[in-house]
Parts: structure tokens; C-alpha cells; sequence
């Protein structure tokens, strides 16, 4: 083939942050009026890769060139102008300006006297929306629209400015059949005009649906581009999970007991359905699953931070109403958050207070403080769980990422919770802080509490649960027991395959 046929050429492409090498020596070719898929699981570098082509990211080393031309692709405003365009799986409109301000923003038509025409923006948009049918009003407010017709909206404005090249990161997260269908119609007439477009989802009859090639990446290195009429969905799988199993996981026995947390039937509408599993004292139980499978919100919902429309939670066999996180904590529940950064440390707050904080009561002395009985128990936590600080009075955000999950785990280890739900607890954080936090989560399974760990590392999951449930758009597809478990039969499951 000729190296005018593509579009794009991406080669020995390497983007490392501080302490990870988020892609490692990666390559894409994507061909002028065709739509190459880009699989791998959460994590693999996939929208790292994306974000380097439209000039949010600039690779460390390696080269890129467009249309035959090696460049720099310095920003989105460069990328744009060199016809490249793209829909974000985050969606970020401005909330209360109308649809066309959203399609048109920064680059708004001007009438005589230099003020905008909103006649003609309104009038282009409906043109717009109108050829690609969708039936939304441009003088709509975007705070208005559901998520569905948010997401319709920015596919619509990704392709309003008629880029040569479209990448669409996960467009039908948040859309429903009809309008995935409405897409794929829309995808058929760019490529007949000649615009080449880089497809990302975790959905795999989408993959096979639309796309010309395959590309595979895992742990953020390239594994190999194939005709999609080469593969199937074992085959694809194969190739997104075909590592091998090197790393050791600190999981030693623990007796496994009675049922300590049942939930029934869970169902929060637009989120998850029917949501069915038991965990016992002793056991560790891991929910695997892609991204937006639902694994965090459901065990959001079983904490009492969402209302749920229908569903059951019983600890220790008895009915419980669980609405608050306040509720969850009563019944000894623990959820320790997937983004630290976020809901989880107070960054300016010393690691004595953001150890105390989830039960200041249980240090009152009166009205007061007891304020030896907090250095106590600091003192020890930091002994216990060997947190590397200079003292309790060290500021939080000047300690690395493995120390600061540590300080939020003692956290809730002073609840004394029967059952703690961990949510990606090693996510950044390096080697030797993984490996002491799995050695933890054993010795809290031999105390005999029920953990829970989500996770998006195969490797973390087949390495330290007992029993696997997998989740996929919302329900759940199975659960394996840890002896039946392999990261092929998990990957089934969170790719749609039922057990």
C-alpha cells in the first residue's frame, strides 16, 4: 500500500508523565475514508494516544504525520485547523448556553456591525442537525437535554467542522439504540465522503459492525492492526488480555465465614438493573468490568451516596435501609473512593486530621476533643499500616500516592467496618505500595471483614479475589470463583458474553 492512502502515520509514539510511561513505543496508520477501531482494556493508553493527536498531550518522543507531512501538533485550535476533530468520553458543554452557542462556540458567525448573528448560527445549526437527523431544538438550553441528546450534540459538533479525520472516544456511552443506529448512518455517509475516522468503545458488536481495521493496544504498548474480517470476538480478546501473569499478589487464606452483606435486585434507572450478589466475612470479592460497566456506581448506591428505584440491602440477614453514607457507616461500611483526589484527601489538611475526620465523635471528651487519644491512635495507625511520613502533622499532599491511600484506608479502619469496599485502591501508585496494600487487604480478610475491591487491572483482580463478580452496561453478566478464574473467561463477561 501506498503511504499516501493514510491519513495519519503515528510512529515509535512514547508519552510518559511523572512516574508512568502512559505509552510505550506505539504506532497507528489510519487510511483516508475508513473507520479503524482502536480495543484494549482501561488503561491500555487509548486516549492518551488521542490526546496526543489533538494537541493536548505532546508525545515525549516519536513522530506523527498528517497527510504525508511530519508535524507538531501544538494545540486543539492546531488540530482543528488541520482538520482533525474530536468527540471527548467526558462531555463538557457549557451548560447554559443554547445548542447552537455549544456548536458554534469561538467561532460564531458575525453580522455587519461585528456582533454575533444568532439568526444564522440558529439557522446553520438546524441545517446541521436536520442532515444528520437529529431532532433537537437550537435555541435549547444545554443544562436541559438529557445525557443522551448532550452526547448527539457534540458528535453533531465534532463533524460540523468537516475535519478530514473524526476520532469518536466512546460516542455511544451515554446514547440509546435507536440513536447508535442514527450514528452508524452518519459514520457510512462521512466515509463515502472520504473522511477517515479512529472508533474507541468497549463494545464489541460496534467494533465488528463498522470497522475497516483493528488496532489492539495493552499496558500501553501496540500489539498488532488487523482487518476486522480477520478477527472475531475470541480472537480480539485474546489479543487485548494475551499478557502473561508475572506479578506475585500477597494473597494469603483466610476462613471464609457467613454472609455478611446481601444485595437483591438493585436498580438505579439509566445507571444499572437487577443488580444480585452476596459477600461473606473473610472473603475477598472483586467487581471486574470495561469502563462505564457501572461497577463504581453501584456500590455508590449499596454506600447510600445515590437513591436507588428499587433494591434490597441486608447485612447480617437483616433488612437495612441504607439512603445516607451516614446509614452506611452505622451499619459498619466502609467505601473507600476511586479518586483520592477528588472525594477522597483534604490536600492543605495534616495526615492526623484526614485520618480522624470520618469519626471525629469517637474522640470527644465532653464538648472537647480529646486530643492525646487522637495522637495515640494516629501514632499507631502510622506504625500499623507502615506509612512513611515525618510525623502526624505532615500536610497529606506532600506525601506520595501510595502513603496517602494508606492514611485514607486507616481512615475508614477506625470506623471498625465489617465491610470495606475499596474502589481501584493501588490506581497510581507505585509497585511497592501495591504490593504492601494487597499484603493489608489479606490481613483485614483473615480479621474476618468482607472486602470488596473494584478494579480495572485484570492481573489485581485474578490475583487477589475469592470469588469475581463481572459487570457489563449496568448488570451483571457473572461471577467466577478465584480457581475458575482467567483473564480470557473475565473478558468474556465484561464484554457483554453472558455465563
Amino acid at each position: 500500500m501506498m503511504d499516501n492512502d493514510y491519513i495519519l502515520e503515528m510512529e515509535n509514539i512514547t508519552k510518559e508523565f511523572p512516574g508512568v510511561v502512559a505509552l510505550d513505543d506505539v504506532q497507528l496508520k489510519v487510511k483516508k475514508g475508513k473507520v479503524h477501531s482502536l480495543m484494549g482494556e482501561n488503561g491500555a493508553g487509548k486516549s492518551t494516544l488521542m490526546k496526543t493527536i489533538i494537541g493536548i498531550h505532546q508525545p515525549t518522543k516519536g513522530k506523527i504525520k498528517w497527510k504525508g507531512q511530519e508535524m507538531v501538533i501544538e494545540n486543539t485550535n492546531h488540530a482543528l485547523s488541520l482538520g482533525i476533530s474530536m468527540i471527548h468520553q467526558e462531555l463538557s458543554p457549557i451548560p447554559y448556553m443554547t445548542v447552537a452557542e455549544n456548536i458554534f462556540l469561538g467561532r460564531e458567525p458575525v453580522g455587519r456591525f461585528g456582533l454575533v448573528d444568532h439568526k444564522k448560527m440558529e439557522k446553520d445549526t438546524k441545517e446541521l442537525l436536520n442532515n444528520l437527523e437529529i431532532d433537537i431544538n437550537p435555541k435549547e438550553i444545554m443544562a436541559n437535554l438529557s445525557i443522551a441528546n448532550t452526547q448527539m450534540v457534540e458528535i453533531a459538533k465534532a463533524i460540523s467542522y468537516n475535519s478530514d479525520l473524526i476520532i469518536m472516544d466512546e460516542p455511544t456511552s451515554a446514547i440509546t439504540e435507536k440513536e447508535v443506529a442514527n450514528l452508524f448512518k452518519i459514520i457510512e455517509k462521512l466515509i463515502s465522503k472520504g473522511v477517515a475516522i479512529i472508533y474507541i468503545t468497549h463494545k464489541m458488536d460496534e467494533v465488528f459492525k463498522i470497522s475497516d481495521d483493528i488496532t489492539v493496544f495493552r499496558d500501553g504498548k501496540y500489539i498488532d492492526t488487523k482487518p476486522a474480517k480477520e478477527l472475531d470476538h475470541d480472537k480480539l480478546v485474546q489479543l487485548m488480555v494475551g499478557r502473561e501473569l508475572k506479578q506475585v499478589f500477597h494473597k494469603e487464606k483466610a476462613k471464609i465465614g457467613e454472609v455478611i452483606l446481601a444485595v437483591k435486585n438493585l436498580t438505579r434507572k439509566g445507571y444499572f438493573k437487577d443488580v444480585s450478589f452476596e459477600v461473606r466475612r473473610g472473603e475477598i470479592f472483586g467487581i471486574a468490568g470495561l469502563m462505564g460497566a457501572g461497577r463504581t456506581e453501584v456500590m455508590e448506591n449499596v454506600f447510600g451516596i445515590t437513591k436507588r428505584d428499587s433494591g434490597e440491602i441486608y447485612i447480617k440477614g437483616q433488612r437495612v435501609e441504607i439512603n445516607t453514607p451516614e446509614d452506611a457507616i452505622k451499619h459498619k461500611m466502609a467505601l473507600l473512593t476511586e479518586d483520592r483526589k477528588l472525594t477522597g484527601i483534604y490536600l492543605m489538611l495534616s495526615v492526623q486530621d484526614n485520618m480522624v475526620v470520618a469519626n471525629v465523635k469517637d474522640y470527644l471528651n465532653g464538648f472537647l476533643l480529646d486530643k492525646k487519644k487522637i495522637a495515640k491512635v494516629c501514632e499507631e495507625e502510622i506504625e500499623k499500616l507502615s506509612i512513611k511520613t515525618p510525623s502526624k502533622e505532615q500536610i497529606i499532599g506532600n506525601l506520595s500516592g501510595g502513603n496517602q491511600q494508606k492514611v485514607l484506608i486507616s481512615r475508614w479502619l477506625l470506623t471498625q467496618p465489617d465491610i470495606l469496599i475499596l474502589d481501584e485502591p493501588t490506581r497510581g501508585i507505585d509497585v511497592g505500595a501495591k504490593a504492601e496494600i494487597h499484603k493489608l487487604m489479606s490481613k483485614l480478610a483473615q480479621q474476618g471483614k468482607a472486602v470488596i475491591m473494584i478494579s480495572s487491572e485484570l492481573p489485581e483482580v485474578l490475583g487477589m479475589s475469592d470469588r469475581i463478580m463481572v459487570m457489563y452496561e449496568g448488570r451483571k453478566t457473572g461471577e467466577i470463583m478465584r480457581g475458575d478464574a482467567t483473564q480470557e473467561n473475565i473478558m468474556y463477561l465484561a464484554t457483554g458474553k453472558e455465563h
